[in-house]
């Protein structure tokens, strides 16, 4: 269905088609006639679906010349970033609508400046409960006549606490109004929200799961253990978004990553809750206008970012829920274009979760290999190739090469030089990788192994298990990462992944086995002289008897008299 086939104004229709929408999306053909007719409606939509003008077109519809000074709208939000995203998408809707003034409150931002934007009028608001309700205390926003009241995101704004704000708004606005409700998911809260304060709401549902990852590829890569900084940088040179996000669920881990990608060059900014609304705005700014190229945030602070043309998602960390997931790689291949979400996955564990998502989505998340130096020189070079073919060169470039040729320098020389530098520059500081397959008897496909070292063993009544345990354990990788375990008199060495050496020695020192505190370093190559197995039985079998000569065996337990006294105090 196309937006001019709705009996919309010629102003709304002219700012509609001046964005260059056309045919509406699902939701959109299903939810604005019901919204034009003043239905109470619930729509289960995803992030990326076109649900911001599936209201915000009614929305704008709905104001009258009679509507000036009167908030007749009102739209809840559960994050600022969204509150602005919609505020500013209703704006362009009402480009050519006279009369029509929005205005966005939450908090972090001057509450004076919001008071002053209210006082001129506005008769739609768009809002974060916590400073809604500020606003409706002090006062300076008046819902007494309101028309129309939008949850958007209702799911998460449950999730984010704001249940006592949103129930103590809807009590405090008119009864004969209009309440729209659009959420991702539909718990039992939301269910209790509609039946209490909707009015006969028609459900609108599409299959939102489908639809948003049908056209975006999905990939994950397996990584060594705490080589997921250096895997993304690697695929960030490879593939060269000009726009990419990438998720992390804790805020440290956003601070920490976007320093590392800066440091190495990237063009690179973080975004979470913690940051002031001042620095939100900036950073989102420069990803909106290119400036910057990669985005790292959270999962709540990306909420609502709605920023077209992003080539490409990275989810450093998998989600901790599987709806998260589908918020996330909807970033990318909106609008009917296609897009790339690419996972990183380190052990088993998380192996077996990324399997559930893909069950959850109905879709593939195909496996590829980690590209290496070499595979990034190659597309570097077929890039090199192609913007090559397709520049223009001035006179002044030619004016360079017969002056490089007057001093022998020919034309091909100074091209491969400037290449080879530009090459450098751009692989110089990428680091090497190895595949991160788990060990298999001791082997690894096509990767190589090497052996650690843990100053432990028979004479501490050490097992293997024991050894195998503790290193799970402080590592958090699988017991299959592990190969071979030799249990010496004094010390233990231990088959690794050589991907994963430098995590594994981080992660393990220091560590208790079996109650003992140990060093876990690589092995040289030498063990150490081991002693004979003691404290034997009294009645020595043959091969032990063998074992100490011809000493006699009075000889030979007056040697163990000590350690047997020991045990008998223990007994004790």
């Amino acid at each position: 269905m196309r937006f001019n086939e709705l009996d919309l104004s010629n102003e709304l229709l002219r700012a509609v088609d001046e964005l260059g929408f056309e045919e509406m999306t699902e939701i959109q053909a299903k939810s604005i006639p019901l919204l034009l007719e003043g239905r109470d409606v619930i729509g289960r939509s995803n992030t990326g679906t076109g649900k911001t003008a599936a209201f915000g077109i009614p929305a704008v519809e709905s104001i009258t010349d009679l509507d000036r000074g009167t908030v007749r709208v009102l739209v809840l939000c559960p994050t600022r970033e969204l509150a602005l995203q919609a505020n500013e998408e209703m704006r362009k809707f009402a480009k050519y609508k006279h009369g029509v003034k929005t205005s966005a409150v939450y908090g972090g931002a001057s509450m004076e400046k919001q008071i002053h934007e209210l006082k001129r009028g506005a008769n739609i608001v768009v809002g974060t409960p916590g400073r809604v309700m500020d606003h409706i205390r002090r006062k300076t926003l008046k819902l007494g006549e309101l028309r129309t009241i939008i949850l958007d995101e209702a799911d998460e704004m449950l999730n984010m606490g704001f249940r006592e704000d949103i129930e103590e708004i809807l009590t405090n606005v008119p009864e004969d109004r209009q309440t729209v409700l659009f959420s991702a998911t539909m718990p039992p809260e939301i269910l209790a929200l509609t039946e209490k304060y909707q009015r006969e709401p028609v459900q609108v549902a599409i299959k939102s799961t489908q639809r948003t990852v049908e056209s975006v590829e999905q990939f994950y890569f397996e990584v060594a253990m705490g080589r997921k900084t250096d895997a993304l940088k690697l695929l960030l040179a490879a593939y060269s978004p000009a726009s990419a996000m990438v998720f992390c669920n804790t805020k440290v881990m956003v601070d920490q990553l976007t320093e590392e990608l800066v440091k190495a060059g990237f063009r690179a900014a973080g975004l979470h809750g913690d940051m002031k609304q001042i620095q939100r705005t900036q950073v989102m700014n420069s990803f909106k206008n290119k400036t910057t190229a990669i985005l790292i945030a959270t999962d709540v602070a990306a909420r609502g970012i709605d920023v077209s043309g992003v080539d490409a998602v990275f989810n450093y960390d998998l989600p901790q829920d599987n709806e998260y997931y589908i918020h996330r790689i909807g970033r990318t291949g909106r609008a009917g274009k296609s897009g790339t979400a690419y996972t990183l996955i380190s052990g088993r564990r998380q192996l077996f979760d990324l399997k559930a998502v893909e069950k959850f989505i109905h879709a593939e998340i195909r496996e590829m290999p980690l590209p290496d130096k070499a595979d990034i020189l190659s597309l570097k070079k077929e890039t090199m190739i192609r913007d090559i073919s397709s520049a223009d060169a001035d006179h002044i470039a030619y004016d360079i090469l017969d002056r490089l040729a007057s001093v022998g320098v020919s034309a091909k020389e100074a091209a491969a030089r400037l290449l080879t530098a530009r090459l450098r520059a751009e692989t110089a500081s990428l680091p090497e990788l190895d595949s991160a397959r788990p060990l298999k008897k001791g082997k690894r496909s096509g990767a190589k192994t090497v052996k650690v070292d843990i100053n432990i063993g028979r004479s501490h009544r050490i097992a293997p298990n024991f050894i195998l345990g503790a290193l799970v354990d402080a590592t958090g990788m699988s017991g299959k990462d592990f190969g071979k375990i030799d249990i010496f008199d004094e010390h233990t060495t231990v088959e690794i992944p050589e991907a994963e050496k430098e995590y594994i020695l981080e992660s393990a020192n220091p560590m208790k086995i079996n109650g003992h505190k140990v060093e876990v370093k690589l092995w040289n190559g030498v063990s150490y002289k081991d002693k004979p197995q003691r404290r034997p039985e009294r009645n020595l079998p043959d091969r032990r008897r063998r074992a100490y000569g011809d000493r006699k065996k009075s000889e030979v337990f007056s040697d163990y008299i000590p350690d047997r006294k020991k045990r008998s105090k223990k007994r004790h």
